[in-house]
C-alpha cells in the first residue's frame, strides 16, 4: 500500500480500488454532472440520485441504467448488507415514475456490493435472488446482454428438456439428472464420482451439449490433468451424437484445445479444453518460456508445485470473469485445493468435478454436493469394468536389502551426469529395500523381477497367451525406467518395437507414443513413471507392474485404474496377436506388486511438494533456523528436505535419530510446515487471543510460538550434527556383487488359502509368548493392550520367509475358505491383525475390518451421548479425527498424539480443550476404551 493510499480513510481506499476495477472492466468512471446518456461509452456514474438517496455508482450501458454498485469500507462487503440492493431498487423505481430515466428495467436488474477486495453480485433476473461472490466486476457488454435476455442462464437451467437416455448406460443418466437438479438449485459446485471406465467424459460431453444447446451457455471450460488427456476429451466430444436430433457435437459447436500451439482463448470457442497451468498462463496475459513448450502441458497436477503461497491472480481484461459459464474439472485433484485454487475461483461459473477417487478433501471442496458415487466394485458387478487380480513377486534383495563387504569394488553413478566410476569400499555397506533404485541400484534385483515376469506372464499369469499382454511397468524415476527398459529388452531378446519408455523425457510427442501403445500390436510393454498413470485411456492394457511406491493414495488408485477398462473383442484381437484364434478376450486384469506396496497400510504418503530454495544447502538453512532468521519459505524448504530424508532413511537410521532428538524426523517436518502455514498461524492467534480477527501483534506472537515449538530440536547442535551425519548418501551405488533370487511369486487366491491359514495358526501357537500382540489375545489373563508398534513387529515377523505372509493375504485366505463369516475386505491396515488374531482364536464369530468395527462402535457411542446434535460441528470434526486415529493406531496417546496430524493443525491440545473444556480427558479416555474394547 502506497503512503498516499495509507493516508486515505477505509471507504476512500475502497472507492479508489473500485474505480480501478471498473476501469479495468471497461467502464468509464464519471461524476453525475458529467454523465452523457447519448454517449456510446459505458459509464459508472458516481453519486447517482434516486428517490431514497444517491447510489454510489450507477452503471450505464448504451445510455441506459443497467445496475448499481454500493461501495463499502474495507471488510464491509458481506452478506449482512445485501438488503442495500432493495433500497436502491426501490429508490430507482420511484425515481423513474417521476422522471424518464433511460433504463433496461424499472427495477435495476443487477447490483454489486464491493469494498475493493470482496465483491458480491446479485441478479434480479434469476429465479432465486441470491448474492454470490465474484472475483471482479463484469464487463459492460456482458451486463447489457444479460439485461436483454428474456430469461437468465439460471432461469433457463430450470427449463431444460427431459433427458433422452438413449446411448447412456447405468450411472450416466443418474449423474446427468443429479447434476441438472443441482444446477436448478443454483448450487455453485457439484462433484460426480464415477470409477475409471464408467464414462465420465461421455457424461461431460452429453451435459455440455445440453448446456450449450438448451440452456444457452456461451462457453464451457474443460480442465484436464495433462494435455494428452485433453486430446482424448476433445476427440470424444467431437464424436458425441445427440440422441435428440442425431447431430454431432463437433458440427454444432467449436471446441478449442488451449496449448502451446494455440495459447489464446478464441472468441468463437464454445468449449475450451486445457490444463490448469495453461489456464494460469492465459490469465497472466504473458507467455513464459516454459509455457511455450508442449512439455509444459504434460505436467500432471500430481507434479505441480502445491507448496508455497497461493498462486496470485489479477484481473485479465482479455479473459474476463464471465469468460466461462461452466467449468468441468476432470481429475485435477490437489491442484484446485491450495495454491492453484484462485485460478478457478477467478471465473463467475458453476464448477463441476469429475473423479474416480473422491477423497474427503475433494468432497469438501465441492461443498459435499456429491451427485453420484459409483465405485469400482459396483462397476465390475455391472459389467462396466473387469475385475483385478493381485500377483506378488518378492525377491530376497527387494524385500530385505543386502550387504556389501569392505574391499569390494563397486560402481558409483552420478545422478545428474550418469557418469559411472569404480570405487573400493573401505567399510561394510548395507542397504534396505527402500534405498533400491534411489541410493542403490542392484541390476540383479531388476533382472530377477523381470525374469520372473517373463517366466510367469504367459504360463501362469495369463496362461495360453501367444504374446505378452499389454503391460505398463511403473518405475521410480526416469533413470530407473532406463534401467528397467534395458533389462526388459535383453531378457525378452526384443528391440524398441516391443518395449518403449513413456516419460516426460522421452523423445517426440508423448501422445504419439501413447497412441502407438494403444494401437500397435507389436508394442507390448510401456515403461513409465506415472506419465500414463492418470486418465490415459488404453483399454487393451491388461497388466500393471509396480516397481515403485506411489506418492499418494489417490494417485495409486488412479494408476490401478489404467487396466480395468473393458474392450470389445474385435478391438482386443486387433492388438493382441493369437487371441482371436483362441477366442481369448480381456476379462480381467492383473496388478503385479514387486515392492510390497499392498502391505503398506498407509498406501502411501502424499506426494512431496517442491523445494522452495533448491540451491541452498540444508546446513545453511539449519543455520538460519539456529540464528532465528528463518522465513516461512525457509521453514517450508527445510520441512521438504526433512521429509525427503525421512523417506530415504532406513528404519534403523530413523530410530538412531529419534534416540538423539526424542522425536521423529517426520514429526519435526510436519511442525515446520505448519509453522509456515498462514492459516495455522491465524488459527493459533485466534485461539490465543479469543478473537476471530487477531491483531498484527497477536499474529506475530502466534508465529513466534509456532516457530519456537517447531524448531526446538533443530536449535540443538547435537541433533543437527546427528542429522547431517545421517545425510550422507547422495550418490547412487550400483551393486554388482549381490545376485538376487525370487523367494515367492504367486496369485493371492484360494489355491493356497488353507495352507496360509494353517501356517498362520501354527505361528500363533508357537510364538504366543514371544509377541505381545499375540499374547494380549491368546491369554485372557494378560490385560495389556498391544500398541501399533507391537502389531507392526508382528506384521514384520510373519512377512519373513518361510511364512512370507501379510495381514491382507491371511484375510484373503479366510475369504476363500470361510466366505460366509468374513464381512468386508480387510487386512490392508496393520490394526486388522487384531481381528485376525481374535477370529483365529475363535474369540469372534465374524471377521470384520477394524475400521468398520470402530466406526460402528463410534456411532453407538454418539447415540449414547444423545446423537450428533449434542455436539457442535467443530467438536464433531475433532471426534471423527479421534475415531480415525484410534482405528489406525489402536489408541490415542494424550501425551504425544496431539502433536500429530490432523490434531496439530487444529490447535493441538489447546484447541481441543477450547472445544471440550474439562471433559476433554474423559472423552479421550472413553473413546480409547470403547472403540477398541476386546
Amino acid at each position: 500500500m502506497s503512503k498516499d493510499e495509507f493516508d486515505l480513510k477505509p471507504e476512500q481506499r475502497a472507492r479508489r480500488r473500485i474505480d480501478e476495477q471498473l476501469t479495468a472492466a471497461g467502464w468509464k468512471v464519471v461524476k453525475y454532472k458529467d454523465v452523457d446518456f447519448l454517449s456510446d461509452d459505458p459509464q459508472a456514474v458516481r453519486e447517482f440520485p434516486t428517490a431514497l438517496g444517491p447510489m454510489d455508482y450507477a452503471l450505464v450501458v448504451d445510455g441506459k441504467v443497467v445496475g448499481a454498485v454500493e461501495a463499502k469500507p474495507e471488510g464491509g462487503a458481506t452478506f449482512a448488507v445485501e438488503t442495500q440492493a432493495d433500497r436502491y431498487a426501490d429508490g430507482f423505481e420511484q425515481l423513474v415514475k417521476t422522471k424518464g430515466v433511460p433504463r433496461y428495467a424499472d427495477r435495476l436488474p443487477f447490483f454489486y456490493i464491493a469494498d475493493g477486495t470482496t465483491t458480491l453480485f446479485t441478479s434480479r433476473k434469476d429465479p432465486v435472488r441470491r448474492p454470490r461472490q465474484v472475483f471482479h466486476l463484469h464487463r459492460p457488454e456482458t451486463l447489457k446482454d444479460w439485461a436483454l435476455e428474456e430469461h437468465s442462464l439460471r432461469a433457463r437451467l430450470r427449463q431444460m428438456p427431459v433427458l433422452n437416455q438413449d446411448g447412456m448406460r447405468l450411472i450416466q443418466p443418474v449423474a446427468v439428472k443429479g447434476l441438472e437438479q443441482s444446477l436448478r438449485d443454483d448450487r455453485p459446485r457439484a462433484l460426480i464420482g464415477m470409477t475409471m471406465g464408467a464414462g465420465k467424459t461421455y457424461v461431460a460431453a452429453a451435459e455440455t451439449y445440453r448446456l450449450l444447446r438448451f440452456a444457452g451457455a456461451k462457453r464451457v471450460l474443460f480442465l484436464v490433468d495433462r494435455i494428452s488427456l485433453g486430446k482424448q476429451a476433445r476427440d470424444e466430444m467431437v464424436a458425441y451424437v445427440s440422441p435428440d436430433d442425431q447431430r454431432r457435437f463437433g458440427d454444432d459447436f467449436v471446441i478449442q484445445l488451449l496449448s502451446a500451439k494455440d495459447p489464446r482463448i478464441r472468441g468463437s470457442s464454445n468449449v475450451v479444453i486445457t490444463t490448469i497451468q495453461r489456464l494460469y498462463a492465459a490469465l497472466r496475459g504473458t507467455s513464459e518460456q516454459e509455457s511455450d513448450d508442449e512439455a509444459f502441458d504434460e505436467s500432471s497436477s500430481f507434479e505441480l508445485k502445491t507448496s508455497g503461497p497461493p498462486i496470485e491472480i489479477a484481473y485479465q481484461p482479455t479473459v474476463p470473469i464471465e469468460a466461462f459459464d461452466f467449468v468441468w474439472i476432470d481429475e485435477c485433484h490437489r491442484s484446485i485445493y491450495g495454491r492453484w485454487g484462485q485460478v478457478l475461483d477467478y471465473f463467475d461459473a458453476f464448477q463441476i468435478g469429475l473423479t474416480a477417487t473422491p477423497t474427503a478433501t475433494t468432497i469438501g471442496y465441492f461443498h459435499e454436493n456429491l451427485i453420484a458415487d459409483y465405485d469400482h466394485d459396483q462397476s465390475v458387478k455391472d459389467g462396466v469394468n473387469v475385475d483385478q487380480q493381485l500377483y506378488r513377486i518378492d525377491t530376497k534383495v527387494g524385500t530385505g536389502g543386502a550387504q556389501i563387504g569392505a574391499g569390494s569394488w563397486v560402481q558409483v553413478r552420478d545422478k545428474l551426469t550418469r557418469k559411472v566410476d569404480s570405487r573400493e569400499l573401505d567399510d561394510d555397506f548395507g542397504y534396505d529395500e527402500k534405498q533400491l533404485d534411489y541410493g542403490v541400484v542392484n541390476p540383479s534385483q531388476i533382472r530377477t523381477v523381470i525374469k520372473a515376469f517373463k517366466d510367469k506372464i504367459t504360463t501362469e499369469i495369463f496362461p495360453g497367451r501367444d504374446v505378452v499382454p499389454k503391460t505398463v511397468f511403473f518405475c521410480k524415476n526416469d533413470q530407473h525406467a532406463d534401467d528397467v527398459l534395458k533389462v526388459i529388452r535383453e531378457e525378452f531378446s526384443e528391440g524398441q518395437d516391443f518395449a518403449k519408455k513413456i516419460t516426460y523425457k522421452v523423445e517426440g510427442n508423448v501422445e504419439d507414443h501413447i497412441q502407438a501403445f494403444r494401437n500397435d500390436p507389436h508394442f507390448r510393454i510401456a515403461v513409465s513413471v506415472d506419465q500414463i498413470g492418470t486418465g490415459t485411456n488404453v483399454k487393451s492394457i491388461e497388466c500393471l507392474v509396480f516397481m515403485r511406491r506411489v506418492g499418494s493414495r489417490t494417485l495409486f488408485n488412479q494408476m490401478r485404474g489404467r487396466a480395468v477398462r473393458k474392450i470389445k473383442p474385435d478391438d482386443f484381437w486387433a492388438v493382441t496377436p493369437g487371441a482371436r484364434e483362441k477366442n481369448q478376450v480381456k476379462d480381467h486384469c492383473v496388478l503385479i506388486d514387486c515392492v510390497a506396496l499392498t502391505d503398506d497400510d498407509r498406501v502411501l504418503n502424499e506426494s512431496r511438494p517442491m523445494d522452495r530454495s533448491p540451491s541452498t544447502p540444508l546446513e545453511k538453512l539449519l543455520d538460519d533456523i539456529r540464528l532465528g532468521v528463518a522465513t516461512d519459505d525457509t521453514l517450508s524448504t527445510v520441512a521438504v528436505r526433512l521429509i525427503r530424508l525421512d523417506n530415504r532413511f532406513t528404519d534403523a537410521q530413523k530410530d538412531e535419530f529419534e534416540q538423539v532428538a526424542g522425536t521423529s524426523l517426520h514429526s519435526i517436518a510436519v511442525r515446520l510446515k505448519n509453522a509456515a502455514d498462514p492459516d495455522v498461524q491465524l488459527a493459533a492467534a485466534q485461539t490465543a487471543s479469543g478473537s476471530s480477527e487477531p491483531s498484527d501483534e497477536e499474529l506475530a506472537a502466534a508465529r513466534r510460538y509456532l516457530l519456537n515449538a517447531a524448531t526446538v530440536e533443530l536449535r540443538d547442535s547435537d541433533i543437527r550434527d546427528k542429522l547431517m551425519e545421517l545425510k550422507t548418501e547422495t550418490e547412487q551405488l550400483i551393486d554388482t556383487v549381490n545376485l538376487d533370487e525370487v523367494i515367492s511369486a504367486g496369485f493371492v487366491d484360494s489355491n493356497a488359502a488353507k495352507e496360509a491359514v494353517a501356517s498362520w495358526r501354527q505361528f500363533i501357537d508357537e510364538h504366543a509368548n514371544e509377541y505381545l500382540a499375540i499374547k494380549a489375545y491368546y491369554s485372557q489373563a494378560f490385560a495389556q493392550r498391544p500398541s501399533l508398534k507391537d502389531l507392526k513387529d508382528l506384521a514384520r515377523a510373519i512377512a519373513k520367509p518361510p511364512l512370507s505372509l501379510s495381514p491382507e493375504r491371511i484375510w484373503q485366505a479366510y475369504e476363500a475358505i470361510e466366505a460366509s463369516r468374513v464381512r468386508g475386505h480387510g487386512g490392508k491396515a496393520t490394526t486388522d491383525l487384531v481381528r485376525l488374531i481374535r477370529f483365529t482364536l475363535e474369540q469372534e464369530d465374524e471377521l470384520l475390518p477394524t475400521r468398520k468395527i470402530v466406526e460402528q462402535r463410534f456411532q453407538w457411542w454418539l447415540e449414547e451421548q444423545g446423537g450428533e446434535a449434542k455436539f457442535t460441528p467443530e467438536q464433531l470434526r475433532w471426534l471423527h479425527a479421534l475415531k480415525n486415529h484410534i482405528a489406525a493406531s489402536m489408541n490415542f496417546d494424550p501425551t504425544q498424539d496431539y502433536d500429530m496430524t490432523p490434531f496439530y493443525e487444529e490447535g493441538g491440545k489447546l484447541g481441543a480443550f477450547a472445544l471440550f473444556g474439562d471433559q476433554l480427558d474423559a472423552v479421550v479416555a472413553e473413546l480409547n476404551e470403547k472403540l477398541v474394547a476386546f
